[in-house]
């Protein structure tokens, strides 16, 4: 938990050196509580005053790395208990499960699947982030599937075994993917840890209730290894989101360090409309990972688009850079439409327009994010600001008619708009999807 500046200054040695930049202690113990300077800024204090105050600026979650270069996942990290409180830092990585008791051929198979699951949504690209091997079989098996997963995927890898054999011939074969190893095995941790530790790999700490849970990650992390995840098994949904909640809360509101790590979901049912909602559930209740075995596209869209919109800065709404966008093979006598520079508005439009299959221009006007009647009613989508945009951006001399295409939830400002801007204001319809039968019928 963050201290205060009064709290801070108890533990400063209280000698107004001005060695720190600052007149008294006091006011470098204000500027540390928000995080305008560092401790290290002040030469004379203890080091156990400055371990102190080092852990009470570590975000109470701790953050944990998964693979390596482009395709690294970062987890962990969140402050808050509720989106608008200020925003989730990392979104939940979803993977997918692939057991080595398949054929080689079927892995790939699914793989190829896998790899293939890209989607693009209001202009952002939305993909799965790991691959979870889990072992079936032997040893020698689980280490060529490791291999053969590896070398076919750039995601990053969950390790799911139950022997010690196994988690080293895997490590080694996986080596600088910096997986996420999910030992289930029951060989102690003295022989465990050392492996973890010096493949560079993150642990899943996995205990049926909290308090065994939390002595667990007090065990690893005395070996010195700080990238753990939590998982509580295979419970009722009931019993996993309350497991899920109460983790969130006292690392949060207690500043229970053994508990302040990211939690990994596993999600196990035969029906994939459960395993869906299942999975979907945990994503909107703090999960960090969420792994399914179903490999279905609509399976993965949903979480994806799940997850992208739990994990958007409300306070920052989803934005295109405003400008004027050219639809389709346009020329002098293209239809020209407004819109604001809300994503969600902008894509939509675009949807509807190339459905249309009339080449048109798209004018996006700079609202901050808003939608149209938001950004109307906050007076950032006027005629002053459309006139103001479209003359900056050339609008002009992009066609040779004088024919402007406004929202038809704004048909208000038309006359203003024609008087100000010197276009003919055309009103269009009010929904998007009336935007193909009305540009045909223009």
């Amino acid at each position: 938990m963050a201290l205060s500046g009064l709290d801070i200054y108890k533990l400063l040695p209280k000698t107004n050196c001005k060695e720190c930049g600052f007149a008294t202690c006091l006011a470098f113990a204000m500027q540390l509580a928000k995080k305008a300077v560092t401790i290290d800024k002040c030469p004379f204090i203890s080091s156990e005053s400055k371990k102190i105050l080092e852990e009470s600026g570590q975000p109470p979650i701790k953050l944990v790395s998964i693979g390596s270069g482009e395709n690294k996942l970062d987890i962990g990290n969140e402050t808050v208990l509720f989106r608008h409180e200020e925003k989730f830092h990392h979104p939940a990585g979803l993977g997918f499960i692939i057991e080595d008791s398949l054929k080689n051929e079927e892995i790939l198979k699914k793989l190829k699947k896998v790899n293939s699951l890209t989607f693009e949504r209001v202009g952002q690209v939305l993909c799965p982030n790991l691959v979870a091997i889990k072992q079936k079989g032997d040893a020698a098996r689980f280490s060529d599937v490791v291999k053969l997963v590896s070398g076919n995927t750039k995601l990053a890898l969950v390790l799911i075994c139950n022997d010690l054999g196994s988690l080293k011939s895997a490590l080694e074969v996986s080596s600088g993917n910096k997986p996420l190893v999910y030992y289930t095995g029951s060989t102690g941790l003295d022989e465990v840890c050392p492996l973890i530790k010096n493949s560079d790999a993150s642990i899943v700490a996995s205990a049926p209730d909290l308090e065994r849970l939390s002595d667990l990650t007090k065990k690893i992390s005395s070996y010195d290894i700080q990238q753990i995840v939590l998982d509580t098994g295979k419970k009722d949904i009931n019993d996993k989101i309350w497991d899920l909640t109460q983790i969130r809360r006292l690392a949060l509101k207690k500043s229970d360090r053994s508990l302040g790590y990211p939690v990994l979901c596993v999600v196990d049912e035969a029906d994939p409309y459960e395993e869906i909602q299942q999975a979907s559930t945990f994503i909107a209740k703090y999960a960090a990972i969420v792994l399914i075995k179903g490999i279905e596209q609509w399976q993965a869209l949903a979480m994806l688009t799940l997850r992208q919109n739990i994990y958007t800065d409300p306070q920052k709404p989803l934005q295109i850079e405003p400008k004027v966008y050219p639809i389709g093979n346009v020329n002098n006598k293209s239809p020209v439409l407004l819109t604001t520079n809300f994503s969600l508005s902008y894509y939509t439009v675009l949807g509807e327009v190339e459905a249309s299959k009339v080449p048109s221009y798209i004018v996006s006007i700079d609202t901050e994010g808003m939608s149209v009647l938001t950004a109307w009613a906050a007076e950032k989508f006027t005629p002053d600001k459309i006139t103001d945009s479209i003359s900056k951006l050339g609008v002009k001399g992009l066609v040779s008619h004088n024919n402007l295409v406004i929202p038809g939830y704004v048909a208000v400002m038309s006359g203003e708009l024609e008087d100000k801007s010197g276009w003919k204001v055309i009103v269009g319809p009010k929904e998007a999807a009336g935007i193909p039968s009305f540009l045909k019928n223009i």
